[in-house]
């Protein structure tokens, strides 16, 4: 018997026994960790991506996740014949009950690029039988849905959403490092659907595997949209403490102190400020609503502007170094700068869109020599084609610079101190710019010129 219908009882029971398959489309940080997530709840799995290189990798049981519990999940799967990977999306769909898709959609010059989405899609099509269910989790314009991805699925397999099989938009709510426990334990899971039977599919296959609940809305517009608005909150936030940490530092205040002291009042929720935006997520969403809103003859003001303050905070964080440097009574112009952390968050090795390139480029255009030092990222194209060098050892990157920033606040960074860094720069003065705010703030004899993101410069 198909999912579609069948009572959510029986849903549950079916994929808990395994009776269910599911083909995960996008294996990459997120598809991986939803792949997990259906593996540990009983569910035979089939994922699915276009990279030949990552399916056969995967299927030898090299599962590339900074997740443990991913890796564990995924290779038991495999042992137990329960996974399979593979770049065949339409053999997947003939095969499965449930196709799962999380594919990237990236914002370029022209617009979103929905080639990923539309080709999976459009295999998934190919191979959907009567009672299928279709889920959708990649974050989407508002629309996409129920427009281009429901126009594709009936169009090619002739099949009705929402008579003759399920289509679900449920935006995956994690964050790549504990995506798993964010499934499973963190956040609700936010439910839409074509047609009523659609939307108590979801909320039946969901209810299994969060243990947050399910919050269903009326559409997969609404959906769609909730996922971007959180993104964009952020991005606005995040846009109004890095304006405030720049008064900030110029007013001698540590703007640490001020958000403090202002989110003691409920109302105030300020975030914090840092070296800019990068993933996939947050730099994206503004994008995409205001493609949208374009389309329909409307601006986004504030979104448009607190983007574009976003855009520019790795610049400003290369203008701290100039300013410092030349504070020391040196030139940007031939100095060493070690870059610390190339991963746009701390902890993984994901360089999507992360500052730190622009901080690097800027630098360079200055004339300044860079090291970018980083544990987790091994291969970086885009230092490598702008000049940059990419290391893995901290004394080595360290060694010799007369400036370092601080830019990912990978978990090694907390360790260190001002006087840390001044020891393995071993230079009579070093400048620090402090992006993140993770060191610890030292007395160094007066050889280091000391900022970060809202603090003003200090000699320590």
């Amino acid at each position: 018997m198909k999912p579609f219908f069948l009572g959510s009882e029986d849903i549950k029971r079916y994929v808990a026994q395994g009776r269910f398959v599911v083909a995960v489309y996008g294996l990459g940080g997120v598809g991986l960790a939803v792949a997990a997530v259906w593996l540990r709840h009983g569910a035979r799995v089939i994922g699915v991506d276009v990279d030949r290189g990552k399916v056969d990798m995967i299927d030898d049981g090299e599962v590339p996740h900074p997740e443990g519990v991913v890796r564990d999940s995924v290779r038991a799967g495999l042992r137990e014949g329960r996974f399979k990977a593979t770049y065949d999306g339409v053999w997947a769909s003939r095969n499965a009950d449930i196709m799962d898709v999380i594919v990237p959609l990236v914002y370029g010059s022209e617009g979103p690029d929905f080639s990923a989405l539309d080709s999976a899609v459009g295999n998934v099509a190919k191979g959907l039988s009567r009672g299928d269910v279709v889920i959708i989790e990649t974050s989407l314009p508002p629309g996409t849905t129920e427009g281009r991805v429901r126009e594709v699925l009936e169009g090619v397999s002739g099949l009705v959403a929402g008579e003759d099989f399920g289509l679900i938009y449920s935006p995956e709510r994690v964050m790549v490092g504990h995506a798993v426990e964010d499934i499973e334990v963190r956040y609700p899971k936010i439910v839409s659907g074509i047609g009523a039977r659609s939307l108590e599919v979801g909320e039946a296959i969901y209810s299994l595997m969060c243990r947050a609940g399910v919050v269903k809305v009326s559409s997969p517009r609404v959906a769609e949209f909730e996922k971007l608005a959180e993104g964009v909150y952020r991005d606005v936030n995040i846009a109004l403490a890095n304006e405030l940490a720049r008064l900030s530092r110029l007013l001698g205040v540590d703007f640490d102190e001020v958000i403090e002291a202002a989110n003691s009042q409920p109302y105030s929720h300020i975030h914090r400020p840092g070296v800019g935006v990068g993933g996939l997520c947050i730099p994206v969403y503004p994008r995409l609503l205001e493609w949208v809103a374009e389309s329909l003859g409307v601006r986004l003001e504030l979104v448009s502007l607190a983007r574009g303050v976003n855009d520019f905070q790795p610049m400003y964080i290369s203008s701290l170094v100039a300013e410092g440097l030349s504070m020391l009574g040196s030139n940007i112009r031939g100095s060493r700068v070690a870059l610390l952390g190339d991963a746009f968050r701390g902890d993984v090795g994901v360089t999507t869109l992360t500052p730190t390139h622009v901080i690097a480029r800027s630098l360079m255009n200055m004339g300044a020599e860079v090291v970018v030092h980083d544990p987790y990222v091994k291969r970086d194209e885009y230092l490598s084609r702008a000049g940059a060098r990419l290391s893995s050892d901290l004394r080595e990157s360290l060694a010799g610079c007369e400036a370092v920033v601080v830019s990912t606040d990978h978990s090694i960074y907390k360790e260190l101190s001002t006087c840390d860094i001044l020891d393995m720069c071993s230079r009579s003065g070093v400048v620090i710019v402090d992006g993140k705010h993770v060191l610890r703030v030292e007395r160094c004899g007066g050889r280091v010129l000391y900022t970060g993101s809202g603090r003003p410069w200090t000699r320590l």
